[in-house]
């Protein structure tokens, strides 16, 4: 007699809709998919088990064909700053960094969306590991539970806290992970409870991502790496985006902000003697005239053998200092997670 192999199947990531589905497989009732979401999303459970409110036989015949899908971590690294950064690995065993950032006012995880990159940037430590695969919405919406635990526990989340803020810019590149990433910012917001507003969708650039984002009519914030204003260094900055040019790339912020009414952010990470002297700046401010937008100062964190570094304090003040009084919103990025390989890919390569 034959041997037939049963491929167990994920909950987490699934929309309440989906559990319900599964629900009604099983011959339970429709409803009975809230009551699993809540388990997953709200609760943070790791095992079909624990669903406690559900009937003892439902729960034996899904523990069969399911599991919750949660990873585990790896490694952990805390700053002074108390921002963390946890190494998880995923069921094929690839090792997927996040980042939890507690502040007085809310605490924001940084989820990756893929393992490694195939953007390749040439400052960045993620993309010097490869490209692997793209992460599934239960390896992303995982991140957010996991940081959400682990803050738990070290009494840095308030009893019965959360995650407030997701950003999606952590390894890889999002919108080359379009599906997964918007189910993921779907199931944050409906079944998490995370403001739409308090959710941020970082790219490099990638012109037909930014374009599909905007017909979504969403009110979360779309966050465009620029680096330069300048064609042919950005070329060499971001060799995996150079199909776009800075012009198209402005053009389909312009469509973003006119068809979502929201305002866009250009992040900006300064790097000594490369992007961060004066003309640099005033070549950015003209680049963004009369766009509703917002310039996010990012002095460079040191990763080792990128033969990049930070520029000194003065030159970052008088690069802020002639964008705003360009008329143009800026404020410079709160340096966190000092000591503990903060710049995105460094734990994950070092481990490798």
């Amino acid at each position: 007699m034959g041997m037939f192999l049963i491929t167990m199947q994920k909950l987490l990531g699934l929309s309440v809709a989906e559990l319900g589905a599964v629900a009604v497989e099983q011959g339970e009732k429709t409803f009975r998919g809230k009551q699993i979401a809540d388990w997953l999303y709200r609760k943070g459970i790791h095992h079909v088990e624990e669903m406690g409110n559900l009937p003892a036989a439902f729960r034996t015949a899904l523990a069969t064909r399911y599991m919750v899908g949660r990873s585990t971590i790896v490694k952990a690294a805390q700053s002074r700053d108390r921002t963390f950064k946890l190494l998880l690995r995923a069921d094929d065993g690839e090792l997927i960094e996040t980042v939890g950032m507690p502040y007085t006012d809310r605490f924001s995880c940084c989820v990756s969306t893929q393992a490694g990159c195939a953007v390749n940037c040439l400052f960045c430590a993620t993309g010097a590991g490869g490209f692997k695969r793209n992460l599934t919405a239960a390896e992303i919406t995982d991140q957010v539970l996991t940081v959400g635990e682990y803050a738990s526990g070290r009494k840095m989340l308030k009893e019965g806290g959360r995650v407030s803020h997701v950003v999606f810019m952590g390894m890889g590149e999002p919108m080359l992970n379009y599906d997964a990433v918007l189910k993921t910012v779907h199931i944050l917001n409906t079944e998490m409870g995370i403001g739409m507003r308090n959710i941020t969708i970082s790219t490099i650039g990638y012109v037909p991502g930014i374009y599909r984002l905007a017909g979504e009519h969403l009110q979360l914030t779309l966050a465009v790496s620029l680096h330069t204003a300048d064609q042919e260094m950005r070329r060499k900055l971001v060799p995996g985006m150079s199909r776009y040019s800075l012009s198209e790339i402005i053009a389909a912020a312009r469509d973003y902000i006119k068809t979502t009414g929201r305002r866009v952010t250009f992040e900006y990470c300064l790097l000594k003697d490369v992007n961060d002297s004066k003309d640099d700046a005033i070549r950015l401010a003209a680049l963004l005239k009369g766009l509703n937008c917002h310039v996010n100062l990012i002095p460079y964190n040191q990763v080792e053998g990128s033969g990049f570094k930070a520029p000194e304090a003065k030159r970052v003040a008088d690069f802020f200092t002639i964008l705003e009084a360009s008329h143009i919103q800026v404020t410079q990025r709160e340096q966190r997670g000092a000591g503990i390989d903060a710049a995105c890919g460094q734990l994950r390569r070092r481990s490798a």
